[in-house]
């Protein structure tokens, strides 16, 4: 039988086909490679050596501050500025655009130091200064028993008062924006001059800048106020182009990606929206060759500018308001005993939303070059200063005694004064009969108010004995208490630098009732606003705020930006009482201001807008700017208040205004209620217009 032929494999002959094929490409990379290497090699390597990428953000202009019926009170004014961008230029480089940038601008001296002008002297005259240093003195030089640093501060003291007159008028303006240059860290623009720039140095600059390296002619801006000094200590303030960011808070800022020499907000308002106002920095990459030089600029983010605020504040009724309190403290000094009488505060806020409405302090100071007394603004002080305030807080000390169970609607005291053994009587300003809680309050008896706290602290009186409390934490129990109202504690105040007042630290049973009076703890005019709110909108404390909205920058054809966030009502507790107990508070409220007999009815008679409220009047130990001038025993001093509503059945706005040390004698000259009754008539005015 014959043999079958084998068939021939395929296969081997495909196999060595594809390693050849791979061996082939393989052996064309390497020789790509190769060639690459060798011929564009060192081409490639300076290549990579030349550039440097930096990015570098640009500053953008802050947000507008609107008022609450969108007009502007803080704004941006733009102006002409000569910056500098130090790109890695050396001393004798700055120095000479210095001197050449000398011959264009005007630059004042004003900010240079002895330690500068010394600096640049040695500068100048490099030569006189290095023989300033002895032989000896190098020699220690070189055994490292001296430093660089020492033989420096050797050629700074040695420079002579002959040699530093030297230096002319012009070296000076040249040291002025020399030192200008120099402070700057690399990449990032630093201002020349950006205050009083003329037309002609902006063109002449700009005309020249091939020859002055690292110079720009530019537009910076500052803030402008359009309603000048209204609420300007709570608008807050910017740091200045030369400023850059705050020292203590530096570490801050850089960690948020700010450049040192950023301006931003250093406080109040401008500080606490720092985050909202400031914007999106543009950046710009900058491409250098090896030696620091910039050949090519690149714009990665155009940058948007910062985000507006809209304010809760009505400019028309601050400004009223503010004229009403100047007005009333200038009639204040003509009456006898107010020679210590320079400040009044007020406070409008809506009860139910906590929009603060209007937040006016005027304070008097004397100007130190004409010796006149001004008003100067100080609506800061609404929220930063605390004084005893005394019966406004008589509404809180009623409903502490209906929560404590310590008097229950319509309980009756006997007005006649309580005397503790080995101190004074303590009493009413006159003899008001027997009295329940609302009466008590019509007719301001401070009495009723010792008895209910006297109950709070479980103690027991008898005329001229001691008297004692069983309850050790009656101090606490009132305190928190008024707290829940937003007495002797912060309200909350979108702003920095809240205070909640001082808390006296005697825990003697006779300072409970001055607690209960309002003469013992501190209060603000932002405390008695936020605690006659929670009175009157039925017990909700509200979180008092000034931001109203934020919004997006505006367009080039629009006037407001799309809202980016609405500040909603915050309710921050409730004071947990009955409605029947709030309702005879109210109803003593009212009957405060509507009703012959009543503490305040002579100023409010005849209110169409049925007014509801609390006097106070608290005798207080002067702390002002003369404290100094009365040794260690300051006078005693009487501080007064005032806290009220309307209209007393569904409140619109609350009010609290304060005068303190408002006289040192025995004339009342009722200013409290004379700037109440004028700012709730000026509001109502405004509205019905």
């Amino acid at each position: 039988m014959e043999k079958q032929k084998k068939k021939k494999s395929h296969f081997p002959f495909r196999l060595n086909l594809l390693f050849f094929s791979v061996f082939f490409l393989f052996s064309v990379l390497i020789l790509r490679l190769g060639f690459v290497q060798i011929v564009y090699g060192e081409n490639f390597k300076r290549d990579l050596e030349r550039k440097e990428d930096i990015t570098v953000s640009n500053p953008v202009p802050r947000g507008i501050i609107f008022d609450r019926n969108y007009r502007v009170i803080v704004d941006n004014i733009p102006k002409s500025a000569i910056s500098f961008t130090n790109q890695g230029f050396n001393q004798s480089e700055m120095l000479k655009t210095a001197e050449k940038l000398a011959k264009f601008i005007e630059k004042k001296t004003d900010l240079v130091t002895d330690r500068d002008i010394r600096d640049f002297w040695m500068l100048k005259y490099p030569i006189q200064a290095e023989a300033k240093i002895t032989k000896q003195e190098l020699a220690l030089f070189a055994e490292k028993k001296l430093s660089d640093w020492d033989l420096y501060n050797l050629k700074l003291k040695r420079i002579t008062a002959q040699e530093l007159n030297q230096l002319t008028a012009n070296d000076l303006e040249i040291l002025a924006i020399y030192r200008e240059l120099s402070k700057g860290f690399k990449f990032l623009p630093e201002m020349i001059k950006n205050e009083g720039v003329t037309e002609k140095e902006f063109a002449v600059v700009s005309e020249n800048l091939q020859s002055l390296p690292g110079v720009e002619t530019t537009t910076d801006w500052d803030r402008s106020y359009a309603f000048e000094n209204t609420l300007r200590s709570v608008l807050g303030n910017v740091t200045k182009s030369g400023e850059g960011l705050p020292a203590d808070q530096l570490e801050y800022f850089l960690a948020r990606g700010y450049s040192r020499n950023d301006r931003v907000g250093k406080s109040q308002l401008e500080l606490q929206y720092e985050d909202v106002l400031h914007g999106n920095k543009s950046k710009v990459k900058n491409i250098t060759d090896k030696s620091g030089n910039i050949i090519e600029t690149e714009t990665v983010f155009a940058g948007n500018k910062g985000k507006d605020l809209v304010l809760s504040i009505n400019m028309d009724l601050q400004m009223a308001v503010d004229k009403i309190i100047e007005e009333e403290l200038w009639a204040a000094k003509k009456w006898p005993g107010t020679r210590l009488t320079d400040r009044a505060y007020v406070v409008l806020m809506d009860p139910k939303t906590g929009d603060v409405l209007a937040m006016s302090g005027k304070k008097m100071v004397r100007n130190s070059k004409t010796g006149r007394t001004e008003m100067m603004d100080d609506a800061l002080g609404t929220f930063t200063t605390t004084y005893n305030v005394g019966s406004t807080v008589k509404g809180a000390t009623i409903l502490t005694g209906y929560k404590t169970g310590a008097i229950t609607p319509n309980t009756y005291f006997d007005d006649a004064g309580i005397k503790i053994k080995d101190t004074p009587i303590k009493k009413s300003y006159a003899y008001l009969g027997r009295l329940n809680e609302i009466n008590a309050l019509k007719l301001s008896s401070n009495v009723y108010m010792f008895h209910t706290a006297i109950r709070i602290g479980k103690g027991h009186y008898e005329y001229d004995k001691p008297l004692n409390f069983s309850n050790k934490m009656a101090f606490e129990t009132i305190r928190n208490s008024f707290a829940s109202f937003g007495l002797g504690t912060r309200t909350g105040i979108d702003l920095p630098n809240e205070q909640s007042g001082f808390k006296g630290q005697s825990r003697l049973p006779g300072y409970l009732l001055d607690l209960v009076i309002g003469q013992y703890d501190t209060y603000s005019a932002m405390q008695l606003a936020q605690y006659v709110s929670t009175i009157a909108n039925g017990g909700y404390r509200m979180q008092p705020h000034i931001v109203k909205q934020i919004r997006e920058p505006a367009r080039d054809d629009e006037k407001l930006g799309p809202i980016l966030k609405e500040i909603n009502p915050t309710v921050l507790n409730t004071i947990d009482v009955k409605k029947v107990w709030l309702s005879r508070v109210q109803l003593g409220f009212k009957k405060v201001m509507q009703e012959p007999g009543g503490t305040a009815y002579k100023f409010f008679k005849g209110a169409r807008y049925s007014p509801a409220g609390k006097t106070g009047t608290a005798q207080a130990f002067y702390d002002g700017p003369l404290r100094s001038h009365f040794g260690q025993e300051p006078p005693p001093v009487m501080n007064l208040s005032l806290v009220s509503y309307a209209p007393s059945s569904n409140p619109e706005v609350a009010m609290a205004v304060l005068v303190p040390w408002a006289y040192d004698g025995k004339d009342d000259n009722r200013a409290n209620l004379k700037i109440g009754r004028r700012v709730l008539d000026t509001y109502f005015q405004m509205k019905n217009n």
